[in-house]
């Protein structure tokens, strides 16, 4: 079973390793208390919701590998996730913590308590305005401090985002700090926005980082959201899939089977040394 640890005196949930991920077992509530608890310290902490995407391409890629477990805090975005640890007996995980969502509440606890916010990523600056204009409707006298979106590869704004200069690092970084942001909102997908993370942490003075990928789209009004349930069946994959289906399709048909078969390896290994 998975156990808690304290760091500069914020208890961080307990997490289950699942592929040599440490994933967080606990619920809504707790991860909104870390982060709460992690901002009035002013601990330096980044986090990222993961759905199996992520966790497969850790183990392809070295340096996102790095880039996950250097993360404070990895929660489940995806439901296989959770059955997955359900299943290697982490039975105290009910639900998984869908980015989205945990934007959501967030967001609504912020409003509430002063948090200043600051948006990064986007599909532009467009869909930026869109976005601040949606959470500050929905949670009356939410503080969202600024907002950037990274350059794109070429002038499509559906093109992936191209690599910042140092030159544009550093504007991001002086932008950040001089807002004052105590959250910073990353949504430029995964695994760019961990990566992203990994190499600004130590440069931003803002407590909190927190990847939620497609939140920004989602919530911006760009893409349309999987309904609840087919989230709950793990299904959420099929359905943006039949939405975005040129830009998604070999990111599903690629590492959707081999979750599936990492897992079954791995928990007949668990078996096996029990």
């Amino acid at each position: 079973m998975g156990s808690a640890s304290r760091t500069a005196g914020v208890l961080t949930p307990a997490r289950g390793e699942l592929l040599g991920i440490p994933l967080a077992l606990c619920g809504y509530d707790a991860v909104l208390d870390w982060i709460d608890d992690s901002v009035r310290r002013r601990v330096p902490s980044h986090m990222t919701a993961a759905a199996v995407h992520l966790v497969m391409l850790a183990q392809d890629d070295s340096a996102i590998r790095s880039a996950v477990l250097g993360a404070s805090l990895v929660v489940p975005d995806g439901q296989p996730l959770v059955w997955a640890l359900r299943l290697y007996g982490h039975r105290e995980i009910r639900s998984r913590i869908y980015g989205p969502d945990l934007m959501l509440a967030c967001c609504e606890r912020a409003a509430a308590r002063g948090t200043r916010m600051y948006l990064y990523g986007g599909r532009s600056e467009a869909a930026l305005v869109a976005l601040t204009l949606t959470l500050r409707t929905r949670f009356p006298g939410l503080q969202i401090v600024g907002a950037y979106s990274p350059p794109h590869v070429g002038s499509s704004s559906s093109a992936p985002f191209r690599e910042p200069t140092p030159e544009e690092d550093l504007r991001t970084v002086e932008e950040i700090d001089g807002s004052g942001a105590e959250i910073v909102w990353v949504g430029t997908g995964q695994p760019r926005q961990e990566l992203w993370m990994e190499r600004m942490r130590p440069r931003l003075q803002a407590p909190m980082l927190i990847g939620v990928g497609a939140a920004f789209d989602f919530h911006a009004g760009l893409v349309a959201q999987a309904p609840p349930w087919l989230g709950r069946h793990g299904l959420e994959w099929a359905y943006r899939l039949a939405h975005e289906p040129r830009r998604l399709w070999r990111r599903y048909l690629r590492y959707n089977p081999r979750f599936v078969l990492a897992v079954a390896r791995e928990y007949a290994a668990l078996r096996r040394a029990r």
